[in-house]
């Protein structure tokens, strides 16, 4: 396996079954990994697995905000690598970049719930920095810009992720696009953005209410943005294997770039 590549550990919404909770890594050229959140529970670590994503080669994340399906996989990989620290299998430290909310959730949920041997990781070898919105930081030859999507429900950061050959990927997180994040993501390479459900069901999955977009909504967004290719995530998961197609067939309508519906687990080869 080789090259720079995005592997969508999940794809599904908060109440989701039969897919996990939206989050995926990103494989450097050099086989270093980079995960961004990690769903709701320790289902993570089949998915890391079936992966191929090795603790050895996952040094870095970003959690972007703390609704349970984001937040409570991080907890089981942090104690995962406090336990493979504890027994001399992990070289390294770990490091979690995130908000302050998330670093205090983190902190706190740890605290609690952890043995204290694992616990004794985190400031030392768990190394959990807080960003500020537009924050930049590099690591792995990549520079991740940190920005506050402007939710109106928890606090919750995107970044835009810049690699060595320029390459830009934005993630906008699981809430619809706000113009204030234009500087991150106009013209990106890559744009991943939540679609909860088409526009033709959105009387039906109700996605205004709980603010979320159709999938209608982040095509144009991607269209505005003047984005070469869409990645749609956080769905709902009722249309099942007609999912890809449909998804496909209404972006493509308001949308002239590349565009991408990936399945759980399904790995999508990143370029300029």
């Amino acid at each position: 396996m080789s090259g720079t590549e995005l592997l969508m550990l999940g794809t599904g919404n908060a109440m989701a079954v039969r897919r996990y909770n939206t989050c995926f890594a990103v494989r450097t050229a050099e086989g270093q990994w980079f995960l961004t959140d990690a769903g709701g529970g320790n289902g993570i670590f089949k998915r890391l697995e079936d992966g191929g994503v090795a603790y050895a080669d996952l040094h870095y994340m970003f959690v972007t905000h703390g609704h349970t399906d984001h937040i409570m996989g991080v907890l089981w990989v942090m104690r995962k690598i406090a336990s493979l620290m504890g027994s001399g299998a992990y070289d390294g430290q770990f490091h979690i970049y995130c908000h302050d909310v998330v670093k205090q959730m983190l902190l706190s949920m740890a605290e609690m719930m952890f043995k204290k041997k694992d616990f004794a990781c985190i400031g030392k070898n768990i190394c959990i920095h807080e960003l500020k919105d537009g924050d930049t930081v590099e690591f792995l030859g990549l520079s991740l810009t940190a920005f506050d999507i402007c939710s109106t429900k928890a606090k919750q950061f995107g970044y835009l992720l810049t690699f060595p050959d320029g390459m830009r990927l934005t993630c906008l997180g699981d809430e619809p696009y706000n113009e204030r994040c234009r500087q991150y993501a106009e013209g990106t390479d890559w744009l991943l953005a939540e679609a909860f459900c088409l526009y033709e069901h959105r009387d039906l999955f109700r996605p205004y209410e709980k603010n979320h977009s159709t999938v209608k909504d982040a095509a144009e967004t991607a269209a505005s943005l003047g984005a070469a290719r869409l990645v749609l995530y956080h769905t709902e998961e009722k249309t099942g294997s007609s999912r890809k197609g449909l998804y496909t067939e209404e972006a493509k309508a308001y949308y002239g770039g590349a565009v991408y519906v990936p399945e759980d687990m399904e790995r999508i080869a990143l370029s300029r």
